[in-house]
């Protein structure tokens, strides 16, 4: 555990397991123990690498806006700290979205992407989804103290006066117009979508995202020689804030991480 010195952060990190390296993640406001209940399953196939985003959990805001393309780069940065040539990415939510950028910014990086929870453009949300996060602001966070996230942020932030900062970059963030749209359907790294069926994604957009990375086009025949080499799943009984930690998530992500994969898109 510790900092790597990255793009002008210090920027936390955990590493936990052995084999090849998976990097986790976090969802917004969240930290590298979001991922806490499913690390053992992960971390018996793995070597985990968990990170603190900008302005999140052990990881300090700086003088910066919170953007997913320059946390991507953040990520890229660290791989390089630790001398990775390569490696699995899986990102939650906002974190799926910096996991997008970081294939689309850096694809030589990466070998397998797993996006948890995730759209390809902000209008993939429901719209009171959007409505939520327009309405984040200082104020919003302010009005947030005191509920779990508040109290596991304040244990382990370097300034946990910042609290109300993170709500209002992370406001701006959400507020922001993008469509990835093209670019996801130039990734050529296997991607494994994964969603739960009571969603902040509605069903049709999860279905258009893994069409622009191949599926969904046509039969893949008896022999499965015409499937694409992305994946979808879609987890029953679960909702977008309790699939980070239901144990059908590593069940879904392992077996994608570790099969070989020889479908083109």
């Amino acid at each position: 555990m510790g900092y790597a010195k990255v793009n002008g952060l210090r920027l936390w990190y955990e590493v936990h397991g052995a084999g090849r390296p998976l990097v986790l993640l976090h969802g917004g406001y969240g930290t590298t123990g979001m991922f806490a209940p499913i690390l053992p399953a992960l971390t018996t196939r793995r070597r985990v690498i968990a990170v603190d985003l900008q302005g999140h959990g052990r990881t300090a805001d700086i003088d910066r806006p919170l953007r997913y393309e320059s946390m991507a780069d953040d990520v890229a940065g660290l791989l390089r700290h630790l001398d990775l040539a390569e490696a699995d990415v899986l990102g939650y939510s906002l974190g799926g979205g910096v996991a997008v950028r970081a294939a689309i910014q850096h694809p030589g990086l990466l070998r397998r992407l797993v996006l948890v929870s995730t759209p390809c453009r902000r209008r993939g949300w429901y719209p009171e989804v959007l409505a939520a996060m327009a309405a984040q602001d200082e104020r919003f966070g302010e009005r947030m103290r005191g509920t779990p996230a508040h109290e596991r942020y304040a244990r382990v932030a370097p300034r946990p006066e910042d609290w109300p900062r993170l709500w209002a970059k992370t406001g701006d963030l959400l507020r922001r117009e993008y469509d990835w749209s093209a670019e996801v359907a130039a990734l050529t790294v296997p991607t494994l979508l994964v969603y739960a069926d009571a969603d902040s994604i509605p069903v049709t957009h999860m279905a258009e995202f893994f069409g622009l990375l191949g599926g969904g086009h046509r039969d893949a025949g008896g022999d499965g020689a015409n499937r694409p080499a992305s994946r979808l799943a879609v987890l029953p009984g679960l909702t977008h804030h309790d699939i980070v930690t239901s144990p059908a998530l590593p069940a879904a992500v392992l077996p994608f991480l570790t099969h070989q994969v020889h479908a083109p898109r």
